[in-house]
């Protein structure tokens, strides 16, 4: 796993921007729901009344209000105000806004910070409930009664209010502490937020009495809020369309460095480990297991960090609204997360089998692109069309039981929301009806609820994702923690000056990994620089082994090989090939054009080398033949030139390389015997200086050669040259007579 993190690092810094992005959108989200709510209930319910403090209130009737207040209330209240008289000059600037400022005295309210404003709030709802409540006893002293407050004492018709103002102190002070006693329980009971918005009430009385336009009040809170709420949607929009952007660059580089990784990783492998990993199963978890681990980043910076902001911003908000109903939430969040459950459990399995049939997949696919030819000859074509679609079955079948199982998830979370909307509305309704909730307070719940949920859902879109995406990050895990089977020391040496190339096996032994019995052993040669080395033998008697040791594409089992005297394995291993010419039993061709095949030897080379090259290697003449010459195009595979051809090409191409090694792993099969005999002579008059060791079933080939090794089941049964092999090497006069007469051998 640490592999696949260290190429986050370069990324950290979007991810960073992205998570900051995440905690605006997040809060901007949460807060519109409480906006809303301020729009119902004081927007509409209020009448843009925000709160018990009057913003203008008339002098007689702040008298009113305040004559019950304890001295210091009263003188702290009156602070908060400037009393503008009719006529004076600060009139001309309210009198449009108060019109009954032409004709009485009115408060108008200073800018005061948030403390005092809290503290004006507590106390004028107290106030303005005390004067409703006197004045609603004196109008109806049937059903009205104010706490502590005596109608009784008063004459008919009187005003309470003139009468108290006249009342001594001593009086006025007994009657404010038997009433605020009497408040306490009633306010109490009635709760903070409904006493103020009864008090509220009284101050739309109060602005109605000043002639302020009501209808404008309102408007202008309800454009207001409304106001804020686009904005804040503005900048959720935008943070979210930052965070989609940082999301999508931070995944879509991390999963080009996580490809590129595997891409280095795998070229550094062995012949050792392309056994164990099949060229279908690296070509899968290099584009598709890195997909998806490219999805799941982008899904964990989008989502997983903005739904537990969500969800745990949204709780608290909740149950600053009604924390009555927290319960209806737990529940719904609980129903959610058993049903994430189960789906996990039953997928999980499902989503590990679908990498395996992709990999599958693309393994019986490429066998029969490739070898199309072969089942066609053989009349195949039905039963590898059946082994297809029983692949393609297996793997249609998985991805519709996962995708059944997913599709249950979103009914189910409808389900789920509706029935929580459903509970909230039915519970808040009885509330709302008993005064206890407002009614803006419950839609705010119920949104926050919903986001609370959704919030959860989107976690639970990440159980989609997130199975599958563990499996390829496995997967691409496995083939970056696989250390290749042969490394370069860490102290290396360097090949004498100048380099020779005499290539050395010292009683060299090799077995593949995992084998019991070695496939070569005991060898011991020695090919010189200026001489041609064959190797010649039965199918399966370790020639191509034998050889491809010199390389390293396997290290030796036992003994060693060396080149001028060093050990192949002490040596980098770029320099070690940089000094060989490899022409491989299968030519393999890349696509783009004869002359970028041909720089694959050496991309520095001139035109003058390409076509020396090609002259030796005898391909001259149908790169001539076609009117494009070296810009001919050259399909993938080398799909559009013949095996002859692609032959000639591979050996031009590592004649371009000019090595001092050349190493021809049956690289002549394709040719017919006059090319072929015309492509050694010329190999022999441009590359005399060179070590050339030759894999052949060919005897033909190396009549020449000075020197024969022959191989039968992984043992050397004769040396020499083709004379001495004649006279002294049963084997190597068996294969030479099946394939010449004795006229053609002497």
């Amino acid at each position: 796993m640490s592999h696949l993190l260290k190429h986050l690092k370069p990324f950290i810094w979007m991810i960073l921007i992205a998570i900051v992005l995440l905690f605006v959108q997040a809060n901007s989200e949460l807060s519109l729901p409480d906006f809303l709510s301020r729009i119902v209930n004081v927007g509409i319910q209020q009448g843009g009344v925000e709160n018990a403090v009057p913003v203008a209130i008339r002098q007689n009737r702040m008298e009113e209000v305040t004559l019950l207040l304890s001295d210091t209330d009263r003188e702290r209240v009156l602070q908060s105000y400037t009393l503008v008289t009719p006529g004076s000059t600060e009139s001309q600037a309210w009198i449009k806004q108060y019109p009954a400022l032409s004709t009485e005295a009115v408060y108008i309210r200073k800018d005061v910070d948030d403390s005092e404003m809290e503290w004006l709030n507590t106390t004028m709802t107290r106030a303005l409930l005390v004067t409703s409540g006197i004045e609603r006893a004196f109008a109806n002293p049937d059903q009205a009664a104010i706490p502590g407050f005596d109608i009784s004492a008063f004459p008919a018709g009187t005003n309470p209010f003139d009468l108290l103002k006249k009342a001594p102190p001593e009086m006025l002070a007994r009657l404010r502490e038997q009433i605020n006693t009497a408040m306490d329980s009633q306010l109490k009971a009635l709760g903070e937020n409904m006493a103020e918005q009864t008090a509220i009430q009284v101050v739309k009385a109060e602005y109605t009495a000043l002639g302020m336009d009501m209808t404008a009040l309102q408007t202008g809170y309800i454009l207001r809020i409304g106001g804020k709420m686009l904005l804040i949607t503005l900048l959720a929009v935008a943070s979210a369309i930052g965070v989609g952007f940082f999301a999508s660059r931070t995944a879509a580089g991390f999963g080009r460095d996580v490809r590129r990784a595997v891409f280095e990783k795998v070229e550094s492998f062995a012949n050792a480990e392309f056994d164990r990993f099949s060229t279908a199963s690296l070509i899968t978890r290099s584009t598709n297991d890195v997909t998806q681990i490219q999805q799941l980043t982008f899904m964990l910076i989008r989502m997983v960090f903005f739904a537990p902001i969500m969800g745990i911003g949204g709780i608290i908000r909740a149950l600053e609204k009604d924390s009555s109903m927290w319960w209806l939430i737990a529940v719904a969040v609980a129903i959610l997360l058993v049903v994430i459950l189960v789906l996990f459990t039953f997928t999980m399995p499902k989503f590990k089998l679908m990498q395996k049939l992709t990999d599958r997949i693309n393994l019986v696919t490429r066998e029969q692109l490739s070898g199309m030819m072969v089942i066609r000859a053989f009349n195949r074509q039905d039963f590898e069309h059946k082994r297809f679609d029983q692949t393609n079955a297996e793997l249609a079948d998985t991805g519709l039981f996962i995708n059944r199982a997913m599709s249950a998830m979103f009914p189910t979370m409808t389900l789920i929301m509706n029935g929580l909307s459903v509970m909230i509305i039915w519970i808040g309704a009885h509330q709302v009806a008993q005064s206890t909730l407002q009614v803006g307070d419950m839609m705010a719940f119920m949104q926050y609820a919903m986001q609370i949920v959704f919030s959860f859902l989107m976690m639970s879109f990440m159980f989609i994702i997130l199975p599958r995406a563990l499996v390829s990050v496995n997967r691409v895990a496995e083939v970056l923690n696989t250390e290749p089977s042969i490394t370069d020391k860490e102290k290396t040496v360097h090949f004498p000056e100048p380099f020779r190339g005499e290539v050395s096996f010292n009683n060299v032994s090799f077995r593949y990994p995992d084998a019991d019995e070695n496939v070569i052993c005991s060898i011991n040669f020695t090919a010189k620089p200026g001489q041609m080395t064959a190797f010649i033998g039965s199918t399966g008697s370790g020639k191509s082994t034998l050889i491809n040791l010199i390389p390293r594409f396997y290290d030796v089992t036992e003994g060693s090989i060396t080149i001028d005297g060093v050990d192949i394995r002490d040596v980098p291993q770029q320099e070690l090939r940089k000094q060989i010419g490899y022409i491989p039993q299968k030519g393999i061709l890349f696509s783009g054009t004869v002359e970028s095949n041909l720089k694959f030897g050496d991309e520095k080379a001139s035109p003058e080398d390409l076509q020396h090259a090609v002259t030796i290697a005898q391909a001259r003449s149908f790169i001539q033949e076609d009117r494009q010459g070296f810009e001919r195009e050259i399909a993938q595979g080398g799909a559009n030139v013949s095996g002859g051809q692609k032959q000639r090409l591979t050996i031009a191409r590592a004649l371009v390389k000019k090595a001092p090694i050349y190493i021809f792993d049956d690289s002549f099969s394709a040719l017919d015997f006059k090319t072929d005999a015309e492509l050694r002579k010329a190999l022999k008059e441009h590359t005399s200086s060179s070590t050339i060791l030759i894999v052949t079933q060919r005897v033909s080939t190396i009549l020449q050669a000075d020197q024969i090794i022959v191989l039968e089941d992984g043992d050397i049964v004769g040396k020499g040259t083709h004379k001495e092999l004649m006279k002294t090497c049963q084997t190597y006069r068996e294969i030479a007579l099946s394939q010449l007469s004795l006229e053609e051998l002497s």
